[in-house]
């Protein structure tokens, strides 16, 4: 059903975006072509460590607090560039600290130079106002490591492999599982 070219592997490009404009729609139920700066940060949370869970959900909620977000309406496209950041969250984040400061801190200058640069992905402000709102855990206006990656880390590392069908795809299942070196190194 889901291989399209017949090969034993999904493809993971249509799928996703597929998937991406399933969410969208389901955001903007009133088809306004917009979803709200909440609705944004609730895809955003999906798709966190689930240990995170409590602390970014309260931050959610504090959006309809802040001035700037509460009434701020984000495109497809907004959702596409953040989804196409999260899936390349390895090699963004190696590239996202060295424009950063010394001290290993990015300002939301450093975040958005980074993405344009890297990668060629325009994030809007009001995107990246979000991503510091649920992520800058002590307020301090910069993203540590820790504070952005880990939190993202685990779950797209467990959606970006590609999917294989029948039972190939069962079997490796335990293996995609299996401890993976670059990994354990560079988030423990």
């Amino acid at each position: 059903m889901f291989d399209v070219h017949n090969n034993g592997l999904l493809d993971g490009l249509r799928i996703g975006l597929k998937i991406l404009r399933l969410e969208f729609a389901h955001y903007d139920y009133q088809s306004r072509q917009t979803i709200s700066a909440k609705d944004f940060a609730l895809s955003m949370v999906a798709s966190a460590d689930m240990s995170h869970l409590g602390r970014l959900l309260e931050r959610v909620d504090g959006l309809n607090d802040d001035p700037r977000l509460k009434d701020a309406r984000l495109t497809f496209e907004d959702l596409k560039n953040f989804a196409e950041l999260r899936k390349k969250l390895l090699p963004f984040s190696l590239a996202l600290f060295s424009f950063g400061e010394v001290n290993g801190l990015l300002t939301r200058d450093d975040f958005q130079r980074a993405a344009s640069h890297v990668y060629g992905i325009s994030l809007s402000n009001i995107v990246v106002e979000i991503v510091f709102h649920l992520f800058d855990a002590n307020r301090d206006g910069n993203l540590s490591f820790d504070e952005f990656v880990r939190v993202l880390h685990k779950r797209e590392k467990d959606v970006a492999q590609p999917v294989e069908t029948g039972i190939m795809g069962w079997l490796s299942c335990g293996g995609n599982r299996m401890h993976n070196p670059l990994s354990s190194w560079m988030f423990s």
